[in-house]
């Protein structure tokens, strides 16, 4: 317990300085939180080095507008949230965007029914291939954790759009597992 006060202390400490524009402050910051930031930035955003570009783009954001930070919830929540919203933007400019129009009713059901013995980087490689609209809001439910009402509030798109996206985007992963599956063991 106490070193994780410690290091929230530490923490804290790098926080107001680079609030003042201490740049080896900064650059710690950075280096710690680095890693984490550009695989948020790489969940929206394909290729890679453009995900390195926004997260280089939030880091400067973050540290320019670090005196709104008020220490009432973790850094990282606050970073990866300045994250999301670049990664978005970034997309929204380069117009790869859609999102189809029909708010269909969706039911919430869980699809853990598919058994895979896919590797990280051939999910990765899937939810890369899914629409832009479907992508995004699939990550942001399903791996960032917003709520639907949040991510339509991001998006500019309806709650009922949200789960629409969801769902469909949902239904492709699943197909591209099982095609996959099938493929590998030869059960075509």
């Amino acid at each position: 317990m106490k070193v994780i006060q410690l290091h929230q202390k530490n923490n804290t400490a790098l926080i107001k300085k680079a609030a003042k524009g201490k740049r080896d402050a900064q650059h710690m910051l950075f280096e710690i939180h680095a890693p984490k930031m550009l695989s948020v930035c790489r969940y929206y955003i394909k290729d890679i080095q453009h995900a390195e570009s926004v997260m280089l783009t939030g880091f400067f954001k973050a540290f320019t507008h670090m005196k709104t930070f008020k220490n009432e919830g973790s850094f990282e929540g606050w970073l990866r949230r300045i994250m999301v919203r670049e990664s978005i933007s970034f997309l929204r400019q380069q117009k790869h965007v859609e999102f189809s129009v029909e708010d269909e009713v969706v039911h919430q059901e869980q699809y853990n029914n598919v058994e895979s013995q896919i590797e990280v980087a051939q999910i990765q490689q899937i939810i890369d291939e899914l629409p832009e609209g479907y992508k995004m809001v699939f990550v942001m439910y399903a791996i960032e954790g917003y709520k639907h009402s949040e991510i339509g509030e991001l998006l500019n798109i309806s709650e009922g759009t949200s789960k629409s996206q969801l769902f469909k985007a949902r239904q492709m992963l699943q197909k591209k597992i099982k095609d996959i599956n099938t493929t590998s063991y030869g059960t075509n």
